[in-house]
């Protein structure tokens, strides 16, 4: 079957092909379709539903390219798994939604599915849990929305924390004082800030404390009101820990936990406070918990790869355990 798409324009064809036709070649190897360009025109030969399905993220890359957006291979892969589901429409609504804009004038989007559903909740909920893979721009999103809402003077305070848990290593054998111990887990963080501030005022708003970036310990005996509250990598804090900073929520604040539970680095027997305050809030009012997938990763596309063989061999481990 033969299925053909008009992009309009050379200039949009051009950024639909991309360098040298990789993308078109991409299209087609994953697709198993023959293609060749007539004019201003993708032409697409094999069977009808992949050939049908190549003309969806023809049209997907054409609402991506006038949308100022850059098509990676990455977002090609997506559009491309999009539209075997017969979701490419959903390409278009994503890319309209601005989340909020760096300090040098970029404007943040959402890139799957699963994060815009993920910004919606986050919008529409008190409280909301981020739950998934490395990659998937939990923590990154999350900053964004709390700039966001502190720009447009919702909260008086942005507060970031992270449980001081080792990965490998012990805090007491790392050189200086405690700031400068817990500074290492906290970098993400900081660079999120910074991107979104830019330095200078970002560390303007450190000094008067409009924000502040400290270990989950410190929560601990506070109330936080008027205040967007991050949590970042959630799995490493215990049980009591999640339920004591679940408590600090004050009037006026909103609170973001994120985290992935592949990735737990507590002692054994410890169980995360992630994994049991998804399992017993999921149900509560005001509380949203949102799941990302390996589909949502906009890092390389290997680490969606790596992401889908470690959860395979969990898996197996999983039913080897039940024998």
């Amino acid at each position: 079957m033969t299925v053909t798409v008009e992009t309009g324009a050379l200039d949009k064809l051009q950024k639909v092909l991309g360098i040298f036709d990789e993308n078109l070649n991409t299209i087609a190897r994953e697709l198993g379709l023959m293609t060749r360009v007539e004019g201003t025109m993708v032409v697409f030969e094999g069977e009808e539903t992949n050939a049908a399905v190549g003309a969806e993220v023809v049209r997907s890359l054409l609402a991506t390219a006038e949308a100022g957006e850059e098509i990676d291979r990455t977002r090609l892969l997506y559009c491309i798994e999009l539209a075997r589901e017969g979701h490419a429409s959903d390409i278009e609504g994503i890319m309209h939604d601005v989340v909020a804009v760096t300090a040098r004038g970029k404007p943040v989007k959402c890139k799957t599915v699963g994060q815009k559903e993920y910004v919606g909740a986050v919008r529409s909920h008190t409280v909301t849990f981020g739950v998934g893979p490395a990659g998937t721009g939990k923590t990154y999103l999350a900053v964004c929305l709390a700039v966001a809402a502190y720009k447009g003077k919702e909260v008086e305070k942005i507060i970031l924390t992270r449980p001081a848990v080792e990965a490998g290593e012990k805090l007491g054998f790392l050189p200086g004082d405690l700031q400068t111990k817990v500074d290492p887990y906290l970098r993400p963080l900081y660079d999120a800030l910074q991107e979104m501030f830019g330095f200078e005022t970002y560390q303007k708003l450190m000094e008067k404390g409009a924000i502040e970036v400290a270990p989950l310990a410190y929560m601990r005996g506070r109330t936080l009101s008027d205040a967007f509250v991050i949590l970042d990598e959630a799995q490493n804090a215990t049980r009591e820990q999640m339920k004591m900073f679940l408590t600090r929520l004050g009037e006026g604040s909103k609170m973001v936990v994120t985290g992935d539970l592949t990735q737990t680095d507590l002692p054994e027997g410890k169980t995360s406070g992630l994994r049991h305050a998804v399992k017993v809030l999921e149900d509560v009012e005001d509380i949203a918990v949102c799941r990302l997938s390996e589909k949502d990763v906009v890092r390389h596309p290997l680490v969606s790869r790596i992401v889908r063989a470690y959860e395979r061999d969990e898996n197996k481990h999983k039913k080897g355990e039940r024998k």
